[in-house]
């Protein structure tokens, strides 16, 4: 009989484990509160950032961390995952009302409903799906930024050589670059040639393995942006490692394993349990499928996010 083999390049992840959060500032907790919790569904951290300066929103092992300050806008957009198509749009049109005024809205599409926060943040998301997302239930399996045209083979040279992460060009006419970034999760870079605005200092952190390999490959070039502490850095400008050439500008926050909040447990709640349908034991919802669901779906190393 014989022995079955398996591709174990499939498995690797590469120097960077795990995207745990996206920063946007905002001016409102009130009204992100509608549009994160009671719209979207998620869960505001019950442990930390409880004054009015900050609000950390659960997403599966994720976050979304919200700071007080002038509107930041992500130059692209967030995918979530989030079950529950129809509830998700129940929710979405209950606070339309209280936000009238503002840039909110969303729309359903194929695989996807597209809901823009407040403020002008855009969000598509998605049922759970394994062939797409692995076994997310909740959570943001990526992150997209629209880039200037002609920069996707150089942005995927950057992370390979400085950050030593799996990336590769996708699309037959190659205007896509795809960073790995922890386990089902990506950054993604879409070349457009629409104008973009100016970059807000808006972040999105990142936990590595090696945390001393990349910072001394970006210190070399001068591209190391703020010291942090002991366990994270910042660098923000991606150049082509070729030629030195800027290519874009998304602030990177980088978290050694020893830091002190690596993959910390977070709380997610179920936002279909209310007052009035309360049920013992349905409290809180699980970031990861149940084994029912993962084992019905097709084939999970299919190509996501096209």
């Amino acid at each position: 009989m014989q022995q079955q083999t398996f591709d174990r390049a499939a498995e690797d992840l590469g120097n960077s484990i795990h995207l745990e959060h996206v920063n946007v500032t905002i001016p409102d907790q009130r009204i992100a509160s509608l549009f994160y919790g009671a719209g979207l569904g998620l869960t505001r951290d019950p442990f930390m950032m409880a004054a009015d300066t900050n609000m950390w929103m659960n997403a599966g092992r994720s976050q979304f961390h919200l700071p007080s300050g002038d509107p930041q806008v992500l130059r692209g957009h967030t995918g979530l995952v989030i079950p529950g198509r129809g509830a998700l749009l129940n929710r979405l049109s209950g606070v339309q009302k209280r936000l009238e005024g503002t840039k909110f809205g969303f729309s359903e599409h194929n695989d996807h409903v597209e809901a823009m926060c407040p403020w002008g943040n855009r969000y598509r998301v998605y049922e759970p799906d394994a062939a797409r997302f692995g076994r997310i239930n909740l959570g943001i399996p990526y992150v997209e930024f629209d880039v200037p045209v002609g920069t996707a083979k150089g942005i995927v040279n950057f992370y390979r050589q400085m950050i030593d992460v799996p990336a590769t060009v996708m699309n037959g006419d190659g205007t896509t670059a795809r960073v790995t970034v922890g386990k089902q999760q990506y950054m993604q870079f879409r070349e457009t040639d629409k104008p973009q605005p100016e970059y807000d200092d808006h972040h999105v952190q990142i936990y590595v393995v090696n945390f001393s390999g990349p910072y001394k490959r970006l210190g070399e070039r001068g591209l190391v942006s703020k010291e942090d502490n002991q366990y994270q850095y910042r660098f923000r400008d991606l150049i082509d490692p070729d030629t030195g050439k800027h290519l874009f500008t998304i602030e990177h926050e980088v978290r050694s394993l020893t830091h002190p909040m690596c993959l910390r447990q977070l709380v997610n709640r179920n936002p279909a349990v209310t007052n009035r349908n309360y049920a013992a034991g349905y409290d809180q919802m699980h970031w990861a499928m149940d084994p029912e669901q993962y084992d019905s779906q097709p084939d999970r190393r299919a190509n996501p996010m096209n």
